[in-house]
């Protein structure tokens, strides 16, 4: 009873909050002072917990791969089967300061938690429903106290909602495997349900400085839909960052909905030029907490990451999946750890800082920019001579960073283009930092790939343009993957000095069941063609010969196409060589 009648006012409450749903135009200044805390902090944490981290990627005794906040999904679990779990959820260990300053010392700005997840359980006392954190033996509202600790820490705090619901008996589509037909669904309902529980949030916590979005996806949300939902939220909480899938659309067109684009575990090979955009991404390979995934991303990783992120204009929000008892893993903490000292160190190329003059990734690190200096990020510890290949303008006198401080650190004019002189480290193998003054606007020009000393061509994928809008470089494997439109092409613009015959082998992976695809690569007159095999996986790289080819001098564009492909996708390429005979 009580619960009908709490539902009852908050939708006639809503009703009367839509009316006016107009929000205000901003100007460009207006957005860049909302956004500018966003923009500056570059570097958050993602959270997912829910009842799936019970069964922790297990259903029945039988381990499942993936995500395991989609077990419910992989497994094909009627909720009558899962909606036991909440009679077990009782986090005794949960200590949301903990969380805090575990962000906190991590380097990380903001936090965002799942408030609710695609399973439907809300980790708030909500007032629409039963499914919810107050029918656990916990019993007590989980986001209350996680807010209070953030704050408390300086951080900002934000909440992950999804759109998408496979508990609640009005939406729609129903999951193939569980259909329910004695239960008729009206997704309206569901809809006003939504809004409902978006507004509790939106006023039950005070100010909430993020909302993030998820599972728009399914053609029963429209885009007008979001639209609507996007203004209820800004006319409660006018300051507020919503990312882009709060509607069906994730355009990167500067109009779209929301305020940031959301990349989801990958970082853009080039960024989003002129676009806000935030990567999110796991640890391992789970979102939720999977007993059986031990595959960590080691802190070099994550480190290279941050900066990948910050060096092309995006934020880095980087997940962790507590346990049912409330408890962050302890591999997660322990990387996090190294990231927070490394940043300690090492901030200042970070923290406001934003995308370099450089268009793409260097093969030895990167470069991040802030007001009147340049940051150079070197990632391979061993480097002592690094390259501002391009690099054209008026730099000052480079001074180390963190661990190179007190080193000797030298920027030279030679007669190809500046140069870093370092010296190696004994005492860390993490990225070293240079800051390096500017006395004129940079400019990188960019020019035809040249070949080596023995000259042979090394064509990376961080350094190949994209030919449509599927594949796109991965960040954790350096390679093009998603590559599945047999239409797409990657190339690389070079400059052959003399005709000569190369030997053309190409470095990719390709799980078993999908090899077959026949690829090319080449010019415009002349290539070569080979057969996709199988590496054991997709992040298992091998080198595949596919012969000689013939190059005539000059300026010319070496590219790799697909004649046939056999399975879902082509494969994971990571570099193409072509050695000189």
């Amino acid at each position: 009873m009580k619960r009908s009648l709490i539902f009852a006012l908050a939708v006639l409450s809503l009703v009367g909050a839509l009316a006016p749903l107009t929000a205000q135009a901003e100007t460009t200044a207006q957005r860049d002072r909302r956004m500018g805390w966003w923009r500056d902090a570059r570097f958050g944490m993602f959270i997912h917990w829910g009842l799936y981290s019970i069964p922790a990627g297990s259903w029945t005794g039988k381990p499942y791969g993936g995500a395991s906040e989609w077990l419910i999904s992989n497994a094909n679990i009627k909720i009558q089967d899962w909606e036991p779990l909440q009679a077990q959820f009782n986090p005794v260990n949960y200590n949301p300061k903990a969380w805090a300053r575990t962000a906190k010392a991590a380097g990380m700005r903001y936090v965002v938690i799942t408030s609710k997840h695609h399973e439907g359980f809300a980790l708030w006392d909500s007032p629409l429903t039963n499914w919810d954190i107050g029918g656990t033996p916990y019993g007590k509202d989980l986001l209350k106290p996680l807010v209070n600790a953030c704050r408390a820490e300086g951080l900002k705090i934000g909440f992950y909602y999804s759109i998408m619901d496979w508990h609640h008996p009005d939406y729609l589509p129903r999951r193939a495997w569980d259909p329910r037909p004695e239960t008729p669904a009206d997704f309206g309902r569901y809809v006003d349900f939504m809004k409902g529980q978006v507004k509790d949030l939106m006023t039950r916590y005070g100010r909430i400085d993020v909302l993030w979005f998820d599972g728009e996806w399914e053609n029963t949300w429209t885009n007008e839909a979001g639209i609507e939902l996007e203004r209820m939220v800004r006319s409660i909480q006018p300051q507020i960052i919503i990312n882009n899938r709060v509607a069906h659309s994730r355009s990167d067109a500067a109009d779209a909905p929301g305020d940031f684009g959301t990349p989801e575990q990958e970082i853009p090979g080039t960024g989003r030029p002129g676009l806000d955009w935030e990567s999110c991404m796991t640890m391992n390979g789970s979102w939720g907490f999977h007993a059986g995934d031990t595959n960590w991303k080691s802190a070099t990783q994550l480190i290279q990451n941050l900066v990948d992120c910050t060096s092309k204009g995006g934020n880095y929000l980087l997940n962790v999946g507590p346990t049912s008892l409330g408890e962050i893993p302890t591999p997660s903490i322990n990387r996090l750890r190294e990231v927070g000292s490394w940043l300690t160190r090492h901030g200042e190329a970070i923290y406001g800082a934003g995308a370099g003059p450089f268009p793409r990734a260097l093969p030895w690190g990167r470069v991040t920019r802030k007001a009147s200096n340049l940051y150079a990020v070197v990632f391979d510890p061993d480097l002592t001579s690094v390259p501002l290949t391009n690099l054209e303008g008026d730099l000052g006198t480079a001074v180390g960073v963190g661990d190179l401080e007190s080193a000797n650190v030298e920027l030279r004019s030679e007669p190809e283009g500046y140069v870093l002189k370092l010296p190696v480290l004994d005492t860390s193998r993490l990225p070293r930092v240079v800051r390096i003054p500017l006395r004129s606007e940079p400019a990188v020009v960019v020019g035809p790939i040249r070949p080596d000393g023995q000259g042979s061509f090394m064509l990376t994928a961080n350094d190949a343009t994209i030919h449509g809008a599927t594949a796109r470089y991965e960040s954790d494997k350096q390679a093009i993957g998603f590559w599945t439109n047999p239409k797409e092409t990657v190339s690389w613009d070079v400059e052959v000095p003399a005709p000569g015959t190369y030997s053309a082998e190409i470095e990719m992976a390709c799980e078993t069941a999908s090899a077959g695809s026949v690829i090319y690569a080449g010019g415009a007159t002349r290539r070569v063609e080979v057969m996709v095999k199988g590496t054991g996986g997709w992040d298992r790289f091998e080198l595949l010969k596919l012969g000689n080819l013939t190059l005539a001098a000059g300026r010319q564009t070496i590219s790799i196409g697909v004649r046939t492909m056999a399975k879902v996708a082509v494969g994971n390429v990571r570099s193409l060589r072509l050695v000189r005979q």
